[in-house]
Parts: C-alpha cells; structure tokens; sequence
C-alpha cells in the first residue's frame, strides 16, 4: 500500500508526516521525531482505541489519508536531577517542614482569647501586611529615627513564628503587649478574677491603629510615595458625606470627606443581604440644628466611597445597645453575604466611571476564564478514556476519529493558561484609568473576594466564641491550566517546592483557636447567622487583580 499523507498535533502546532504502514510503528514515531523533536521513548501518540505501541498492527488500525494524530510529548533534554539532595519530611526540622507544607497553625486560647486569635488568622490573608511588618528596620538599625512600636513589633515576630512552625503557637508575648497598649483588653470578667471576653472588631480596629505608622513597600502595585503608610495605602477607603435638608432645600449642602478602614453591615428588620444593610448605612436621615429654620430638622446624609481600597473590611453590625434591658444585645437575623463582591455601587459618581471599564470586562474575562477551565477538563476526561486498556470488543466498536481536541473560540487548541492571563493583563492595564493607577495601593477593579470571616457563636454580645475562616487559595496559590500536550513528566518537573491548589479548589480552612481544620465552600452559607451559632461578624474582601 503507497505511503499516507497523514497529520500530527502536539502543543497546538500541526505537521504534516508520511506514514508508511508496511514499516512498523517505531519508524512513524522516529518520522515524527524529526518534525517536533520528542524523543520516541517520550512520546505517547494517540490511536483509537488507546495509543500506538510497538507490535500495533496497522491494518487494524486502518489509518486513512489526511488523518490527524495527536501526539503527546515534549521536545529536549530529560529532566536533569534535582540541584540540591532530595529531604524526606521525617529528615526535616520545623521551620523547614512549614515551608514545604505551608499548613497553617492554631493559636493557644490563654483565657477568653477567642477574640484576639481570630483576629490575627484573619490578617494572616494579608501577606502584603507581613511583608510590611518584616521589612521594618530593626530597633539597633542605625537608619531608625526612633525605636519599633511593642505592638508592631510583637505582631512582627508573632506572624514569624507562625509561619516557621507546624505546632499551634501560643501568643503571650503579644497578648501582653496588645495588653500594655490596649488596656482594655485587660479587663476581668465581672465578679471574677478570669480575664473577661472582648470584641474581635474591636481588636481589629485596635490593632490596625497600632500598624498605621508602617511604611508602605514597593510590590505588585508599583512604588509607594516615601510618605505613604500600609494601612492607609491598601486598607484606607476615602468616605465623601453629603448633608442635605429636604426641609430648607435652599441651604447649602454640607460636603465632608473621612478616611476610614471598614465600612459598616447596617442589620435592620428587612435587612436580609449584605449590599442592602451596606446600602442603608451609607444613606441615613439625621437631626440637626438648622440655622436657617432656627430649629431641629431632618437632614438626608448620603455617603459614598472616592477611594476603594485593595482590602475591603466590611463589619456587621451585630451588636447593638438596648436601652430597655439597659446592656448590649446581639443581632442574630440572617443576612446572606457574597463571595464576589462588586463595590461599584457603593461609589462617587467620578469613582464610578474611572472603575466601570475595567470592571465590567474583567467580569466578561473570568467568565471566559470558566468556559476554558470547562474544556480543559472535559478534553482531559476524553483523553484519559482514550488512553485506557480497551478489551477487542470495546475497541472494534470505536468510531475512526482522531481524539477531541482542546479549542479555544478562533480555532486551534489552547495554549496555557499563562498565556491567555498575559494578554487580559494587557488589555485590562489599558483601561484602567491612570489617576487610579497612581493611587498606590487603590483597588483597581472595584470588584472584591471574600478571602477571611470573623464569625461570633452564642446569644450573648459580651460573651461567646469567636472563630476565623480563611479562604485555602491564601496560603497555597492556585495552579494554572496547562498546555493540553504537555505530558506528565514535563509537568512534574517544573513543579515547585510551594504546594499549590487544584484550580477548582474553593475550600477554606477554619481557625478554632489551636484547631485547625478544613471548611467546605458549601458550608459557607451557615454563616449567614439566623441562630446562635457561629454568624459573620468581620468580613475581609480582597480586590481581585488584572490577570
């Protein structure tokens, strides 16, 4: 039989290669070898009914002219050994065992401290903040203008420890110092010499305060001004107040702007999600002296946000004074809260137009992003059923077509993933607008992830327990698609000693105290409250980046 004109595919890229099927199969691949540069020995070409071997028979594979064939495999050297001498865990110490595990540790509870170890594994999502923290200069640099602040500092060496070990870390040195600083989280419990329980916000806001003079650091978001500081950077919003009397409508309107590092989850009787309760402490009616009236009248006061920070702090309102009982009492109603947030709404009208390009088609990007992850996976699904032993039966019974193909929407198969991320950077680089580009730290999308919940158990606000989640893609960052040809020992290969996440992984890991354990995604919406147990109190939203 004369020669066939035949095709192969591999890493999106067709050639065209005779195949002769009085030769045996070994000769093909030495064909394809010439044209791709993949060793026989390393490359796997798809058949049907499976791959091609060494006593495949050719006529009962029946190739036709113009047939395409797959090939899987890539073109070089062999993996060369390992730089440095493969460690066992067992041979490993603490710091290094951290370090190729990244699995994060608990915090000893040293007596009604709930509050404060949840508060801390919730900044723990904030890697730019350690970094910041880290690269202050010690107390003996002689380039310090003055000595580290105790809080600062301990939190400094708190977040060390934590990260360079595998047994839960027990905070004293920074309860004592947060103590010292903060004397209210000294207090004892009433009619007791136990050290009574506290408010997680409260020591949020607390220990933010206590941060606010840390320089800001050059990183993904370019260079910070000499004078900018890291909380106000990436945690500072800018609130624009309008005060309005709809009683004297010919008075000026008042307008004021605040710097602020959380907004507030206003929680009313028909509060039921989060943007509304967000909503409805943003605009609010106040009593006022009006100077035109010459008495008390209701003005309107509508707030709105000129600056959106990468890291959105959005506290619940769940505590509130009663003054028939004449104590504080918790809200317990449910008030669903999203995942992805879009903070568009919450804007300036000037903010808003600056955000919207850039947000709307990055939101039309993540779905393009879905649509590839979907290929990918059904394309490898295909091609590992392909791949499987076929009984002669099974086999005889396969169509004579060549193995589907991963597409992208032009035609012709996908690249890796980085590929596509490079080129939606570029086109979203170009639209965002440059006044929000100078603005060191200032989300850039106005749309936000949930990566960190502070929650509060029980019926009572100066009681309970506190609990912090903390999204898994914090700590182990996600890998990336793939080329489709890519075979598996190419791919082992350029793995890193860091884990990472299976793309689909959207699992958390909840923080209770010294326990540290996996939370489903799907769990999520317990947390919604409706009942005393664990309810959102601190939420933390992370802008999301271009690409």
């Amino acid at each position: 039989m004369p020669p066939l004109n035949v095709k192969i595919r591999n890493a999106g890229k067709t050639f065209d290669v005779v195949l002769d099927i009085d030769r045996p199969p070994n000769d093909f691949k030495k064909e394809i070898y010439q044209k791709t540069g993949i060793a026989p020995d390393r490359m796997k070409v798809m058949i049907k009914g499976g791959m091609l071997k060494e006593d495949t028979d050719w006529e009962k594979v029946s190739p036709k002219e113009g047939q395409i064939f797959t090939v899987i495999g890539a073109a070089g050297e062999l993996p060369k050994p390992p730089s440095e001498p493969i460690k066992f865990l067992e041979d490993m110490d603490d710091a290094e065992l951290a370090n190729a595990l990244r699995i994060p540790i608990g915090l000893v509870n040293l007596g009604n401290t709930c509050y404060m170890s949840a508060t801390i594994q919730a900044m723990n999502a904030i890697p730019e903040l350690q970094l910041a923290l880290q690269a202050i200069p010690s107390d003996q640099c002689p380039r310090r203008a003055k000595p580290i602040a105790p809080l600062p500092r301990s939190l400094t060496e708190l977040f060390s420890t934590m990260s360079n070990t595998t047994d839960s870390v027990t905070p004293n040195h920074f309860l004592s110092s947060l103590r010292a600083v903060e004397p209210q989280f000294a207090e004892r419990a009433r009619n007791s010499i136990a050290f009574a329980q506290q408010d997680a916000e409260e020591c949020w806001s607390k220990i933010l305060q206590a941060v606010r003079d840390i320089p800001a650091i050059p990183g993904g978001k370019g260079a910070p001004n000499p004078q900018d500081k890291f909380v106000d950077s990436f945690m500072g919003a800018t609130l624009v107040r309008e005060l309005k009397s709809e009683e004297a409508p010919e008075e000026e309107v008042s307008v004021t702007t605040d710097k602020v590092y959380k907004i507030e989850c206003n929680i009313g009787m028909a509060t039921n999600y989060l943007h509304s309760g967000i909503m409805d402490a943003l605009t609010q009616t106040v009593v006022k002296r009006s100077p035109t009236l010459g008495r008390n009248a209701d003005y309107t006061m509508r707030t709105r946000l000129s600056r959106l920070p990468s890291y959105l702090t959005v506290h619940m309102v769940r505590f509130t004074w009663r003054q028939d009982i004449n104590k504080k009492a918790k809200i317990m109603r449910k008030v669903k809260f999203p995942i992805e947030y879009d903070a568009i709404d919450l804007t300036t009208d000037d903010l808003r137009a600056k955000l919207q390009p850039v947000s709307r088609r990055l939101a039309e990007i993540e779905q393009e992003r879905r649509e590839r992850a979907k290929v990918r996976k059904r394309t490898k699904a295909a091609r590992e059923a392909a791949a499987a032993p076929k009984s002669p039966s099974e086999a005889a019974m396969d169509i004579d077509l060549a193995p589907a193909e991963v597409t992208d929407a032009q035609g012709g198969e996908l690249n890796e993933e980085s590929f596509y991320r490079e080129k939606e950077r570029t086109e979203l680089e170009a639209l965002v607008d440059t006044s929000v580009k100078a603005d060191f730290g200032a989300s850039q999308t106005g749309l936000y992830d949930l990566v960190a919940i502070i929650t509060h158990k029980g019926p009572a606000a100066d009681a309970g327990h506190y609990i912090a989640f903390v999204k898994k893609s914090v700590f182990h960052p996600k890998a990336q698609a793939a080329a489709p040809a890519e075979n598996e020992g190419e791919a082992s290969s350029k793995a890193t000693s860091a884990p990472t996440l299976d793309p689909e992984d959207e699992d958390w890991y909840k923080f209770d105290d010294e326990k540290v354990t996996t939370f489903p995604a799907e769990r999520l919406a317990t947390l919604d409250g409706g009942g005393e147990d664990a309810s959102a109190y601190v939420l933390l939203y992370r802008t999301k980046e271009l690409a």
